[in-house]
């Protein structure tokens, strides 16, 4: 009897570790390696973005945008799992090669739908149940955002629809690519499709389609010194408005107020290399001594980024002093400037010493009608401004109100800077 029990006891063993071996040996298959992750903390290119379709991006572009290649080859591997496309930006905010951080640098230049938390498109396509209005057949190409509000979409569908038009380059060439845009429902397509004036297939010779159409044909190249070229400029060779402010902000900011040479220009971002090819025939750069600023003359309340470097200040004072000037609307004095975060306070010093102060074009309110938006944004008047509002509905009166706010005197010094 013991020996029969000795032997169930070493059969149920045997069991045990049978079935133990084989969980660890399917737990521990090699499962498909993804690429070493490094992300790049390199200095945010947001300046230099203009809007784009991930969909459309290959790994260059990927590279372009601040990724590293073991990065990109992430991101297009994770775009082949979802099916050779990605449908919204929170799907591609799920990929793991683009930091939260990296995500929102680049979000507002997605041209894709957002979703909502139960994964159904935004308001983009909350309009999209309204009924349609067609009345015949018609070119997208020539539909204005009036046009497709007078056909049932919402407004940031309309200017969605453009804004997607252009970046194709002025044409949706064909019914294929006006489907592809990713505020038009299957259902709207549906229902459109019939009455579209295009072709149904994209030329194979689309690249070259998309520069000869009736956008690209008006430019005229012209010799221009891209230093020199201001917003219509810029406009004029046949870029958009937003790219236009993009180079813009690029060359004055990033590059301190000029291109040096042709690479600055062909490194900034809205600038494809074949537009970059079109160009270089006609730029010239000249060179040109800086003039240097008189800061004895240079008044505070209007001095600029450049001006401030040019004084020898870094960039994170430069940059403070002009946003905090910003938000106060204007500085009233010198010691202002001097309580600026982030500044060398002695550098500073020696310049409120030399540069004079024009206040007369700072806005001023009294209490009793100053814009809420103003009293909310102003930072001497935020933390005051919503009881600013209340009392002086009963007590329309600014030395009444001065008096229930009960303010450190230190605090309502400086509020009264901006009181007239």
């Amino acid at each position: 009897m013991m020996r029969k029990n000795y032997y169930r006891k070493l059969a149920f063993m045997v069991t045990v570790l049978t079935i133990l071996f084989a969980y660890q040996k399917y737990t521990s298959r090699d499962k498909e390696p993804f690429p070493e992750v490094t992300f790049i903390t390199s200095k945010t290119l947001s300046e230099n973005l203009s809007d784009f379709d991930p969909n459309i991006l290959n790994r260059e572009q990927w590279q372009k945008l601040g990724f590293s290649e073991k990065q990109t080859a992430t991101i297009l591997k994770y775009k082949e799992i979802l099916g050779g496309k990605f449908t919204s930006k929170e799907q591609l905010k799920k990929c793991y090669a683009i930091s939260e951080q990296k995500f929102d640098e680049l979000a507002s230049f997605i041209m894709l739908p957002e979703m909502t938390e139960r994964g159904k498109f935004s308001e983009f396509n909350k309009t999209n149940k309204k009924e349609l209005t067609i009345k015949g057949k018609f070119n997208p190409d020539q539909y204005t955002v009036q046009d497709w509000l007078t056909m049932g979409f919402s407004e940031r569908q309309a200017e969605a629809i453009i804004k997607y038009r252009n970046y194709l380059g002025g044409s949706f060439v064909s019914k294929e690519k006006f489907r592809a845009c990713f505020i038009i429902s299957p259902e709207n397509y549906s229902k459109l499709a019939s009455y579209l004036l295009l072709p149904e297939k994209t030329p194979e010779n689309f690249k070259n389609f998309s520069k000869n159409n009736a956008v690209e044909t008006k430019i005229r190249y012209h010799a221009f010194d891209p230093n020199q070229l201001d917003l219509e400029g810029w406009k004029t060779l046949g870029f958009s408005e937003k790219q236009s402010i993009t180079i813009i902000r690029y060359r004055d900011k990033n590059l301190r107020g000029s291109f040096k040479t042709l690479e600055d220009l062909q490194k900034c971002f809205v600038i494809s290399p074949e537009k970059f090819q079109e160009m270089k025939p006609y730029i010239k750069l000249q060179e040109k001594q800086q003039e240097k600023t008189d800061f004895s003359k240079t008044d505070l309340n209007v001095i600029t980024f450049r001006q401030l470097t040019e004084f020898g200040l870094d960039e994170r004072s430069a940059g403070s002093i002009i946003g905090f000037r910003k938000k106060l609307g204007g500085f009233m004095n010198k010691q202002q400037v001097l309580t600026t975060y982030n500044i060398d306070k002695d550098l500073v010093q020696k310049l409120i010493s030399i540069a004079p102060l024009n206040n007369s074009d700072v806005p001023k309110y009294s209490l009793t009608d100053a814009p809420e938006e103003w009293l909310k944004n102003h930072p001497y008047f935020k933390y005051s401004a919503d009881k600013i509002i209340f009392y002086r509905i009963s007590n329309p009166d600014d030395k009444k109100i001065w008096k229930l706010l009960k303010l450190k005197p230190e605090y309502e010094e400086r509020m009264r800077l901006y009181i007239k």
